[in-house]
């Protein structure tokens, strides 16, 4: 097993020093780990988000484990030089266009999240997120437009066979669950959205044990907070992803629990919490590590087809949460070290 570590930038380091314990206490075996700089202390060290020899670091590995990028000496930097391009670049270099982004409750837990308790606590979902396409990755810049007027622009756009594709990965993890799938567009605004419709519903022609359903983004995001319970696979555009993975991890309560596997066509994946560099809380040892280890159980689970380790993995940060070994950011005053070292406890007993 040969993983890139990619820490990055704020409290990646400390989370990620968490997620390497937990690994080891696993007692993978043969593993290599491969270190190397991404992000703002990548442009501070080698001039650029993502260096080649980190580039050349990924391509040759198995996995990669990332942590948070995001530095506010960076903030001023040409946008190309800005620490979030190095996520948009391994997509890009990488062609993982599918994030997998699961939210789900834990057990003694639902009183953190802003819903009612037993709203909260039906949440079990898995957003499929399109990452290669939409206004990331389409033509962009300011113009001049016939007024004179300074005018910013970004093109959403989706080709047939990148939906299609997205769209294939979705109903094969709707089968590995409930069997329901909520495409979610905004098809009576945008024509990009009229083509996801109708090129998803020539896919679920494959998938007749998968029951479909449609719904507008903004439906969607209001459904989110009224009956989350209701979704079991979410699939939708890069944008719309973004912002509803994020609301969801929210409806659970915190950010600092969810993680995300991002995927191409083999099993090389980029494994990472959805949360971001926290620069505020860096260096303090109070950010919460669990779903870096979580992404790590992500990792092991799709990268290399390790099930029972992957659920190990879980199950000790569930247990670990259930003893009220809680973050800062949970209401708890446990620390980043105090968390990782009783998911270490737990993998041990």
């Amino acid at each position: 097993m040969h993983i890139a570590v990619l820490a990055g930038d704020g409290i990646g380091q400390e989370i990620m020093t968490e997620a390497l314990r937990a690994l080891d206490a696993l007692g993978l075996g043969d593993v290599r780990y491969d270190h190397a700089d991404v992000g703002g202390i990548a442009y501070k060290n080698h001039s650029h988000p993502l260096p080649g020899t980190t580039l050349e670091l990924v391509k040759s590995a198995d996995a990669i484990l990332f942590g948070a990028v995001g530095d506010p000496d960076c903030d001023n930097l040409d946008a190309h030089l800005r620490p979030e391009q190095a996520v948009l670049g391994l997509r890009k270099e990488l062609e993982l266009f599918a994030n997998l982004r699961p939210a789900k409750a834990f057990a003694g837990l639902e009183h953190i999240s802003g819903l009612k308790p037993e709203i909260a606590g039906a949440i079990d979902l898995l957003i499929l997120r399109e990452l290669t396409g939409d206004v990331y990755f389409g033509e962009k810049g300011q113009r001049t437009n016939d007024a004179g007027r300074r005018e910013g622009y970004d093109i959403m756009a989706y080709d047939e066979d990148e939906i299609s594709r997205i769209a294939h990965v979705a109903f094969k993890a709707a089968q590995g669950r409930k069997g329901r799938l909520c495409s979610v567009d905004k098809a009576n605004v945008l024509q990009t959205s009229v083509l996801w419709r109708q090129v998803v519903n020539e896919v679920a022609a494959d998938y007749p044990d998968v029951e479909l359903s449609h719904m507008y983004v903004d439906n969607a995001a209001m459904q989110l907070v009224r009956e989350p319970g209701q979704f079991d696979v979410m699939l939708t555009g890069n944008i719309f992803g973004d912002i509803l993975s994020d609301q969801a991890s929210m409806c659970v309560g915190s950010i600092g629990l969810l993680a995300s596997a991002s995927l191409g066509t083999g099993t090389r994946g980029l494994y990472e919490p959805i949360h971001g560099s926290a620069p505020d809380i860096a260096g303090q040892g109070i950010a919460n590590p669990s779903a870096m280890i979580l992404s790590a159980a992500m990792m092991l689970r799709h990268s290399f087809g390790m099930e029972q380790e992957a659920l190990r993995l879980e199950q000790a940060v569930a247990a670990v949460l259930a003893q009220g070994v809680l973050g800062f950011d949970l209401g708890g005053q446990a620390t980043t070290t105090e968390i990782g070292d009783a998911v270490v406890a737990q993998l041990a007993s």
